[in-house]
């Protein structure tokens, strides 16, 4: 994005970059027509910008949770209705590790934690439910969540399926 604007007779050119904050560059000087100056901001990187962690800032009361249920993991996500994500969590970020990360068990536990956070802060009073995947975690997430105080609203099925687009894998021979 670049934005020119004049001051002092000069004309200035407005560069932002995506590594650096605004840097200003005198481009000609309107009575000489001449380069006059250059001036450049430091070189700050995106990381070092943010240091906080970002927090809560507002309650959401109507909310949409987004359970991801592959056949190897299940992942759960809690996002307001402009889809601005306030927790989440996975069976493999439970502690779940290997061929476990798939049970329903792991699933229920993912799950309890989401509604736990939610229950703790008070974040979420009414919810649509989006599930995505056929895998084992799938009615176990679904029943965790109808149990918790969670109102739910909707319950949407989003899982896609191939217009024979891709070669599925092959196989598997035990």
């Amino acid at each position: 994005m670049s934005v020119l604007y004049i001051y002092n007779n000069n004309f200035f050119l407005l560069l932002k970059n995506k590594y650096q904050k605004y840097k200003k560059i005198c481009v000609v000087s309107k009575n000489t027509k001449k380069f006059v100056s250059k001036t450049q901001r430091k070189y700050v990187p995106r990381k070092a910008t943010r240091r906080l962690p970002r927090r809560i800032k507002h309650r959401i009361l109507k909310g949409v949770i987004y359970v991801r249920a592959s056949f190897r993991n299940t992942m759960i996500t809690v996002t307001d209705t402009r889809g601005q994500a306030f927790c989440w969590a996975s069976a493999g970020a439970c502690g779940f590790k290997g061929t476990k990360r798939r049970s329903p068990f792991a699933a229920q536990i993912a799950t309890e934690n989401v509604v736990d956070t939610l229950e703790n802060q008070g974040l979420l009073k009414e919810a649509e439910v989006r599930i995505k995947g056929s895998g084992p975690g799938r009615e176990t997430a679904i029943r965790i969540i109808s149990q918790s105080g969670i109102c739910i609203s909707k319950i949407y099925d989003i899982t896609g399926h191939a217009h024979n687009g891709c070669r599925p894998p092959r196989r598997r021979r035990v």
